[in-house]
C-alpha cells in the first residue's frame, strides 16, 4: 500500500514506520492517523515481521504534536472523533504481538509523546525533548497522555508535566522512567535496530505472551497478576517455540524459533 504522510519499510523481519512531514515537524493530522491505522493493520497481518520501529523524518522531531491548524477548526463532535481515532491507534499499536520501539529523534510533544508511550519502550536521541504542552493551547492531552504518562511516572509528576506544559530533556526523561535509553543522535537508529533484531530472534508466542501478561497484570492485584502469568506460561509450553527452545538448550545449540501465532 502506498502512503503520502508516512513511509513503511521492511528489512530483515524489522518494519519501520517513519512519519514523513518534516516541514510540519511530523505533526499528527487526520491523514497521518488514518495512514498509521492502515500501516499497523498491514504489519499485524504479516507474520514475517517480528518487530516494529516508529520514528519521524528529519533530525528535529519525532512528532511535535497534533497539527494545530486542524485542531483550531474542530468542534466538539469532530474533536471527539479525532481523539477517538487517535486512541484507537494507540491501543492498536499496544496490541501488536511484536515488539514496538519508539525511536525518538527529536521533539516528542503532545500527541508525539502519546504515540511514543503507546510503544513497548522508547529509545531517544541525546537532543530529544518530551512533554505534554497542550495546556498552553487551552486544552488537555487527547490521545491518552493523562492516562499512560501517569501510569509510568506516577500521578504527581504527570500532573506537574501536564499542568505546566514543561518539557524534559532526554536525560531527564530517562531518569523519570519515560525513556529507556539515551543514544547520540547519529547512533540512534542503529541502536534501536540492534535491539529490534535481538527481540526478533525470540519466539513469537513468548513475545506476545510477555506483552499481554504485563499489560493485563499491571492494574490487577499481585495475586491476580500472578494467575495471569501462570496461565500464559502454561500456554507458552504448548507452542512449537517452547519445544525448540528447551531442545536447543539441552543440545547446546542456538534455538531457531519458527513458531506462528496461529499454530
Amino acid at each position: 500500500m502506498s502512503y503520502e504522510t508516512i513511509e513503511v519499510n521492511v528489512a530483515e523481519a524489522i518494519a519501520t514506520i517513519t512519519i514523513n512531514r518534516p516541514k510540519a515537524l511530523n505533526a499528527l493530522n487526520q491523514q497521518v492517523i488514518a495512514e498509521m491505522h492502515a500501516a499497523v493493520d498491514e504489519i499485524a497481518a504479516n507474520e514475517n515481521i517480528r518487530a516494529l520501529l516508529i520514528t519521524g523524518a528529519g533530525d528535529k522531531a519525532f512528532v511535535a504534536g497534533a497539527d494545530i491548524s486542524e485542531l483550531a477548526k474542530l468542534n466538539p463532535v469532530s474533536a471527539k472523533h479525532f481523539a477517538s481515532r487517535g486512541h484507537e491507534l494507540m491501543f492498536k499499536i499496544e496490541a501488536l504481538p511484536i515488539a514496538v520501539i519508539a525511536v525518538v529523534n527529536g521533539f516528542a510533544l503532545g500527541g508525539g509523546l502519546e504515540l511514543a508511550l503507546s510503544c513497548d519502550f522508547i529509545y531517544a536521541a541525546d537532543n530529544a525533548k518530551v512533554g505534554q504542552p497542550e495546556i498552553n493551547l487551552g486544552i488537555i492531552p487527547g490521545f491518552g497522555g493523562t492516562q499512560r504518562l501517569a501510569r509510568i511516572v506516577g500521578r504527581n509528576l504527570a500532573r506537574e508535566m501536564i499542568l505546566t506544559g514543561m518539557m524534559l530533556s532526554a536525560e531527564e526523561a530517562e531518569k523519570k522512567g519515560i525513556v529507556n535509553r539515551v543514544v547520540p543522535a547519529a547512533e540512534l537508529m542503529e541502536a534501536a535496530g540492534k535491539t529490534a533484531k535481538t527481540i526478533a530472534r525470540k519466539g513469537r508466542v513468548s513475545v506476545q505472551a510477555t506483552k499481554q501478561t504485563i499489560a493485563n497484570g499491571m492494574d490487577a492485584d499481585l495475586e491476580t497478576g500472578c494467575k495471569i502469568e501462570i496461565n500464559a506460561f502454561a500456554l507458552c509450553m504448548a507452542s512449537e517455540d517452547a519445544k525448540e527452545g528447551t531442545s536447543a538448550f539441552l543440545e547446546k545449540r542456538k534455538p531457531e524459533f519458527k513458531g506462528k501465532l496461529n499454530q
